[in-house]
């Protein structure tokens, strides 16, 4: 896979003051659980102030369970920041929209084609809805998955008639990982792809990234980019580990993912991401600044050996 170099990383600041986790992979595991310790570790980084925002590759809604669990306030970022909505207003299923960047229906039915002629199986995310191939088998392991029922269709490509807020395409590892250099090289210009898990390759419009995302939310709380921390492990959450001072790399991430990121904390299983949470923004600015800096040793010594 060809790599893509991030903007350059800021100096990290201390304190803490803002925190974006992507969800699956790091957060939550296969199990889709949330651990004691990382509900512990993110409550007791809202009770000091800190900003914290899920920033996902999921729908808003399927997210919002998350969110609502750990008591969260400030805004979710779907769709890999394709869309953003604030948390919803009690009684109400879903939040006010505050950014909405969708795909061209023109672009996205050539990726559902695209995907077809190159062995995957194309769905549609678009706003709240998850649209599926009718005949499509593994319909409720993703509705189950997301938290939804999916709306099915006879045929993928012609129920795109107008914009739509992602193109996932699915297949068995390891070939959205092999495919993604000839999808990039095809859609150009004309969206981003990535790949948020092993077996997912994704479309959206192009600009569209978690690192802009991110930076969305760092200016909507008047936070320097230098004291956020976000959390990822997959391929679509390299540019929002690059965007900030902070960034950590769960140890399942692709190589060009942990070259981009400061820290490599533990795995899912083991609550990396809570470690992580408790090392930086929960300890004193001058503790914080010695643990960063030994778990910068650390990650230093990871990729030598």
């Amino acid at each position: 896979m060809a790599e893509r170099r991030p903007e350059i990383t800021p100096e990290p600041l201390f304190p803490v003051r803002m925190i974006a986790l992507d969800i699956d992979g790091t957060i939550v595991g296969d199990d889709l659980v949330l651990s004691p310790r990382t509900r512990r570790a993110i409550r007791a980084a809202l009770d000091r102030g800190i900003h914290v925002s899920l920033v996902t590759g999921r729908m808003a809604t399927s997210a919002q369970r998350y969110a609502d669990e750990l008591g969260l306030v400030d805004p979710i970022v779907a769709y890999q920041g394709a869309l953003i909505r604030a948390m919803p207003d009690p009684g109400r299923r879903v939040g006010r929209l505050l950014v909405h960047r969708p795909l061209p229906a023109a672009i996205a039915r050539r990726a559902i084609s695209w995907s077809v002629a190159n062995g995957l199986d194309p769905h549609i995310n678009h706003l709240e809805t998850f649209v599926i191939r009718g005949d499509d088998p593994r319909v409720d392991d993703y509705s189950a998955f997301l938290g939804a029922r999916a709306r099915r269709v006879r045929d993928i490509g012609t129920a795109v008639i107008r914009p739509v807020t992602k193109v996932i395409a699915v297949a068995d590892p390891p070939r959205a990982m092999r495919t993604i250099d000839a999808a990039r090289a095809s859609f150009a210009g004309d969206a981003e792809v990535t790949v948020s898990h092993p077996r997912f390759l994704e479309f959206v419009a192009p600009g569209v990234s978690k690192g802009r995302a991110v930076r969305w939310l760092a200016r909507r709380h008047g936070i320097a980019l230098g004291q956020a921390l976000a959390i990822g492990d997959h391929l679509n959450d390299l540019e929002m580990i690059a965007a900030v001072g902070h960034g950590g790399a769960m140890p399942t991430a692709p190589a060009t993912v942990l070259s981009a990121a400061r820290y490599l904390p533990g795995p899912v299983g083991d609550d990396g991401a809570a470690e992580l949470i408790e090392a930086l923004a929960l300890a004193t600015p001058p503790s914080a600044a010695r643990n960063a800096a030994a778990l910068e040793r650390a990650a230093s010594r990871s990729r030598r050996d």
